[in-house]
């Protein structure tokens, strides 16, 4: 019944291809067009748990202050009197508005000085930019390095790299398809309907809100490698039928038919691993899932509604330019692996133990600067240079009830006595004078002579300040006592002076427009509607107890100070710690429920799927061993190498290489098991790896290649780590499952018969007992 429907939905899409064809040329012209309006997010804090503090706040931070540029510029062989006047020079720059630069060891060490420039605008801003390009020149006769997100278009530049990533993966895959094709147009066939379904899944992706930088640039690269079987197996369905009935349309018809039903199949495990991955906490899993779902889909319809119409058109073309055979005949290879002695799958019981014990020692990180990178962007070189002379740094930010200048001043002096902490920015922080700072309370007087104004002016001011407060007592009192937060202050002299309260000089106008300017940019960045932004810079390393540690302290002194030593209660919200440490903390938990719940859901699924489809138990659980071995084998390699792993490498990898490369395994069971029917176990094993031996190289070698090209090519942190990872486990599976899971089948090939399951048995047993009670009657 299901081979009869589908032959008649086969028909009905090859008599219809004209139609289907122009339907698709509307869809691309769509796809197209809305490719340049998806929006590609480059954060991936973003991609954190809401509920974590690091997400929680960011978005306090993205909605309550805004955030300037700033770069680290280091210039080497120069005295450190030499750098001092260099700094003062920076300083006068239009739209820097601070250098730091002391004697210290922060800013000076081994005949190098290191500036510490902040913008008085945005990293994507003109007038920083402007502002960078105008530092570069007045330092051209030194030797610089700067190290800042200024300018810097990360997701134009990695679209650079992927542009290059795609173009030598694709020379690769044309070399292995010319290889294993049998037909010489049959690549250009394949390649048409490729750039179909990737345009279709790129434009689509407007139609989600938003998708991440990695999952734009690594999903066409994947979608190729995971999907372009789909139009393999129909391609040489249809030319192996037309040799049999030399009939384009019915060979279209019956190869459709069956190809509809055997890819649909085959993409069941991939999608299961994707599904697997979309559950992850960390949505880095969720939105590559979805989107290398949804290109799977798109392959598949591309391969069953497009490609007959390719076909259609150019069978000629494909016909003529048939070739023989250039996959070697490795039936010897099966006999010898059909022999008694099962070599591989001895070596493979003596490896499989140590893979699991080293796989489970793989160091993983959860930060950019602890991960061990493949290939470095220029930035990470000068990141790397600057830090070998100077210690590296982190930020930590301190988000605090608003308004409450002397518990900020308290908390800044607090933290400031702890280990690693090497400064403190914020409004309590700022230095007016010596010893005094821009919260303090100032009196008349003192603001008088901070100013430079004279006494009565300033009087006055605090006069209509009182009044405009409700506070009378510069007015009735002792004025000479009133002191009021230098800041409000200032902020009052402001408002005074736009409402015509007050009249100033010109020497005074300019003054104290600077002072608004400098305030201004203040103000933006460290004090919010409801929070104060308190940011230090601490010498810890990013991931580690003592940084963890270090973050616990500085919100445990907080939420004590704010809460009066517990006098009030205190929202989690109250007091919130964030930064590059807590990041790593949030990442690292998250990784610890993700990990087991990926791993574990992958598995299921792709069991359920392996015991529906071959109805045994034993082949299922065989076949997975295989490939769980070879993800074992794949992640022993950070321990044996010495090197660490980005935690979501692990995630991500784990799943599509079970998912995608089970597929592997899949193609050589079908074989065996369709041999048997013929020959006895070891005969039949030895044909079915010839037969299974062009489909297992071809999509092996493919995504083998695009995942070693990525490594080598990208300069991206994740990126390269997912490419260089998904290219070794492929290559370990493709070597498995050529060696050892022929003599796993051999040697389990009675475990799988006595497992066999007949579901429909099984499910419609009850009703035969029924009828059988009913004929007994």
């Amino acid at each position: 019944m299901s081979n009869s429907i589908m032959r008649k939905i086969a028909k009905f899409i090859v008599e219809k291809h004209i139609i289907i064809m122009l339907l698709f040329v509307v869809l691309v012209i769509y796809s197209a067009l809305s490719i340049s309006k998806v929006r590609v997010n480059d954060d991936i804090t973003a991609l954190l748990p809401p509920k974590t503090a690091t997400r929680r706040g960011l978005t306090v931070m993205e909605n309550e202050f805004t955030a300037f540029a700033s770069a680290n510029v280091m210039v080497s062989n120069i005295t450190c009197e030499k750098a001092a006047e260099l700094a003062e020079n920076l300083r006068e720059i239009e739209n820097v508005a601070t250098v730091s630069f002391d004697d210290s060891s922060e800013h000076y060490a081994s005949s190098s000085a290191l500036f510490t420039v902040a913008f008085s605008a945005e990293s994507e801003d003109e007038r920083a930019i402007d502002a960078l390009e105008q530092i570069k020149d007045s330092l051209s006769d030194y030797e610089v390095s700067v190290s800042t997100t200024v300018g810097q278009d990360y997701v134009k530049q990695l679209a650079g790299e992927i542009t290059q990533v795609l173009i030598l993966a694709l020379i690769v895959i044309a070399a292995v398809l010319l290889f294993t094709s049998k037909s010489y147009f049959e690549v250009i066939i394949l390649f048409i309907v490729f750039a179909v379904a990737a345009v279709l899944n790129m434009g689509t992706n407007y139609w989600l809100r938003e998708i991440s930088s990695i999952t734009n640039s690594i999903a066409i690269i994947l979608q190729l490698a995971l999907a372009i079987d789909y139009a393999i197996i129909f391609c040489h369905r249809f030319q192996d039928e037309y040799d049999r009935q030399r009939n384009v349309k019915s060979a279209l018809t019956d190869s459709l038919a069956y190809s509809i039903i055997e890819i649909s199949s085959s993409s069941l495990t991939t999608i299961s691993g994707l599904v697997a991955l979309m559950l992850m906490q960390f949505r880095l899993g969720y939105d590559l899932g979805l989107v290398l779902t949804k290109g799977i889909i798109c392959s598949m319809l591309t391969v069953f509604l497009l490609m007959p119409g390719l076909i259609m058109l150019f069978h000629k073309a494909l016909l003529k330019t048939r070739h023989k055979n250039l996959v070697p005949n490795i039936t010897g290879w099966g006999r010898l692996l059909s022999k008694k002695v099962p070599v591989f799958l001895i070596i493979f019981a003596f490896l499989l133990p140590a893979a699991i014990v080293f796989s489970a020692k793989c160091e993983y990180t959860f930060s950019d600067s602890e991960t061990d990178r493949i290939t470095l962007s220029e930035q990470d070189r000068i990141k790397a240079h600057i830090y070998n002379t100077f210690d590296e740094t982190n930020m930590i930010a301190v988000l605090v009830p608003v308004g409450d200048y002397t518990k900020e001043k308290a908390l800044i002096s607090e933290v400031n006595g702890f280990p690693g902490i090497r400064s403190a920015l914020g409004l309590a922080s700022i230095e007016i004078e010596e010893g005094r700072v821009l919260t303090d309370p100032y009196t008349a007087r003192a603001a008088s002579e901070l100013l430079g104004v004279d006494i009565e002016t300033a009087k006055l001011l605090y006069a209509l300040y009182g009044y405009e407060h409700d506070s009378f007592q510069p007015i009735l009192g002792d004025s000479d006592a009133f002191a009021v937060p230098l800041i409000d202050m200032l902020e009052f002299l402001f408002e005074a002076k736009d409402r015509g309260m007050i009249t100033l000089d010109d020497d005074k106008e300019q003054m104290v427009e600077s002072m608004r300017g400098t305030l201004d940019d203040a103000l933006v960045q460290l004090r919010g509607e409801h929070y104060s932004r308190i940011v230090f810079n601490a010498a810890v390393p990013v991931e580690g107890e003592e940084s963890v540690a270090l973050i616990e302290n500085i919100e445990s002194s907080a939420r004590k100070l704010y809460s009066e030593n517990g006098k009030t209660e205190l929202s989690e919200d109250a007091i919130i710690v964030i930064g590059d440490i807590t990041s790593a903390k949030d990442l690292e938990d998250s990784f610890r429920m993700d990990n087991n719940r990926v791993s574990f859901l992958t598995i299921a699924f792709v069991f359920i799927v392996l015991l529906f489809t071959f109805r045994s138990l034993g082949a299922a659980v065989l076949l997975i061993l295989v490939i769980q071995s070879s993800i074992w084998l794949n992640f022993s390699f950070p321990y044996i190498t010495g090197t660490n792993l980005f935690f979501v490498t692990y995630l991500i990898v784990s799943a599509i290489q079970m998912g995608a490369t089970i597929d592997y395994a899949i193609v050589l069971y079908n074989r065996f098991q369709l041999r048997k029917q013929d020959y006895a176990p070891k005969q039949a094993m030895a044909i079915a790896v010839n037969e299974s031996f062009s489909t297992i190289l071809t999509s092996g070698t493919i995504m083998t290649a695009a995942g070693f090209i990525i490594a080598l090519r990208t300069t991206d942190l994740y990126i390269s780590s997912i490419g260089l990872t998904l290219g070794r486990g492929a290559l370990i599976s493709v070597i498995l499952v050529l060696t050892v899971l022929p003599q796993v089948l051999l040697v389990g090939n009675k475990l799988i018969e006595k497992t066999m399951i007949d579901f429909k048995k099984l499910l419609g047993g009850g009703a035969d007992e029924q009828e059988k009670l009913d004929e007994t009657k």
